[in-house]
């Protein structure tokens, strides 16, 4: 029984080590992030230096561009989102064609997001003009109709 006791002690003390080392190398992942936040999810923390997942807004940003009236184009995501994961790669090549600068905006970090600029699905690309929102495009699409869209709504 003492054999048990200690055995059980030390796989729980493995499990908390790994833990905390996890959680260590993910903090040390995203020191300084452009999120600045200490605390991101994993899915974030893996997606930092993606160069697909750069040029992301902030809230304040975003904010303070759409009180300022200007023209924006916002990429609303989830690093969990399967439809995202598969129209990131799509969407980046046509706004480079398109020469449109598309800002991404990370829902699972700010999830006030949801609500504030009415995103019911991921992903959500939309376009604001003078500061209202203009255009919309919801869901998984190929790239020809992202950019045809980007084409139609941005220029």
């Amino acid at each position: 029984m003492k054999k048990l006791i200690i055995f059980l002690i030390v796989i729980i003390a493995l499990f908390a080590a790994i833990g905390g080392l996890t959680k260590w190398q993910q903090a040390k992942k995203s020191e300084g992030n452009v999120y600045q936040k200490e605390d991101l999810k994993s899915s974030t923390v893996a997606l930092l230096d993606d160069p697909l997942y750069q040029n992301i807004i902030l809230p304040d940003e975003l904010k303070k561009k759409l009180k300022d009236k200007e023209d924006v184009t916002v990429y609303f995501f989830s690093p969990e989102c399967s439809h995202c994961m598969n129209t990131t790669p799509r969407l980046i090549p046509a706004a480079e064609k398109t020469d449109v600068n598309v800002y991404k905006f990370n829902l699972l970090e700010f999830e006030d997001g949801w609500n504030q600029y009415r995103v019911k699905y991921t992903p959500t690309l939309m376009h604001f003009k003078d500061g209202e929102e203009d255009a919309r495009l919801v869901g998984e699409h190929s790239q020809e109709e992202i950019e045809a869209w980007l084409k139609e709504n941005v220029k």
